[in-house]
């Protein structure tokens, strides 16, 4: 298992544009197709909250966000 990352755009049905706030920051984020990637189950309350509201979210918040998840696959 690889690194955790957050779906941070819809494009459509089939594909979607990822992040991790490291690697992958979120004006370069990544497109991918939803039959390509795995759901957790969970949602980022805080980063959900800013993306819907159309606020700017901080490459820093996304990290630290996902860092919980990213410390358990190493």
């Amino acid at each position: 298992m690889g690194r955790y990352y957050a779906i941070v755009e819809i494009v459509d049905d089939s594909r979607v544009k990822i992040a991790d706030g490291d690697l992958r920051r979120i004006k370069r984020a990544k497109l991918k197709n939803v039959k390509h990637i795995g759901s957790t189950g969970e949602t980022l309350e805080k980063i959900s909250a800013k993306l819907k509201g159309g606020a700017q979210v901080f490459d820093a918040e996304l990290f630290s966000a996902l860092r919980k998840y990213n410390e358990k696959s190493l």
